[in-house]
């Protein structure tokens, strides 16, 4: 076995190991995802799974952290099963989305959607790392930057594709939420939503998760709130940030706090979670028809 893409010592894995980032990044990531109409509706279409969607969610959290953490043969045996995956993901809007007319192709290997999921990832990584763990250097932004090109690449995204610079990708990132590409398909926000408010756990973890998804929210650009319709206020945002700095205060002085590792016991408890309502009969996202 050899070490993996990002081994001890890469800033990826260093983010990626913190608790408060594996814990808020995939939610903010997919919740501002949602919010490009032409991949996600490539990737709502292509799946076979849309009656159970937080065990698919689980599944690509999963997946994720085997790039962040295991070994090359680990990580080559998953992206291999991914590239054949999206060989499905190919095809067109069926109608209007926003900008984006009735025909739009989407494709998983388009350079520049690769980019964007790749981004939300990248993105979301640092903010919540800055926001939960420490602020990074200019010189760690280059270099975790320079890591999630390297994830991207391991997908089949071109290195050409990808803004030059840390500086560059925050531009890039500034001119994409501000754009006229962002629309909410009836889908997207009901499903954005539900990952903001409606994880399932079991009863007595509901208050903590109540607790993450307030400092996800808390996580998310203006823009992205307002196109959710999540309501946003002075009071939240003061309250936001004193658990914010809370979190990064309790990790200097409560040693328990400052563990590191995957998630895969979350993600697992949560696919359980939707299994078992599921079996009951009941349903975890009422998505339209």
């Amino acid at each position: 076995m050899t070490a993996g893409y990002f081994p001890t010592g890469s800033l990826l894995r260093h983010v990626q190991e913190q608790r408060p980032v594996g814990q808020t990044y995939g939610q903010r990531a997919l919740i501002i995802g949602a919010t490009h109409p032409i991949p996600y509706v490539g990737t709502s279409d292509s799946t076979r799974s849309k009656e159970k969607p937080f065990q698919r969610l689980a599944s690509t959290a999963t997946a994720f952290e085997v790039i962040y953490f295991g070994t090359r043969e680990q990580a080559d045996a998953l992206l291999a099963q991914v590239h054949q995956m999206h060989t499905r993901v190919k095809g067109s809007l069926a109608r209007d989305e926003g900008i984006h007319p009735k025909g739009t192709p989407y494709d998983a290997f388009d350079p520049e959607l690769m980019l964007w999921t790749m981004a939300m990832l990248a993105d979301s990584s640092r903010a919540c790392y800055e926001a939960l763990v420490r602020p990074l250097s200019p010189a760690e932004r280059e270099e975790l930057w320079t890591d999630w090109v390297r994830f991207g690449e391991l997908f089949g995204m071109p290195r050409s594709v990808a803004p030059a610079s840390a500086g560059e990708f925050d531009e890039w990132m500034a001119d994409k939420l501000a754009s006229a590409e962002l629309h909410l398909t009836e889908e997207a926000r009901v499903v954005g939503l539900a990952i903001a408010n409606d994880m399932p756990v079991p009863v007595l973890m509901r208050p903590g998760v109540r607790a993450n998804n307030f400092v996800v929210r808390g996580l998310l650009p203006p823009r992205v709130r307002d196109l959710y319709g999540m309501r946003w206020s002075p009071v939240h945002e003061a309250a936001f940030r004193g658990i914010a700095a809370g979190v990064r205060a309790s990790r200097h002085v409560v040693p328990e706090r400052r563990r590191v590792g995957g998630n895969r016991q979350l993600f697992a408890l949560v696919s359980r979670t939707e299994r078992s309502i599921l079996a009951r009969g009941g349903t975890t996202m009422d998505l339209p028809t």
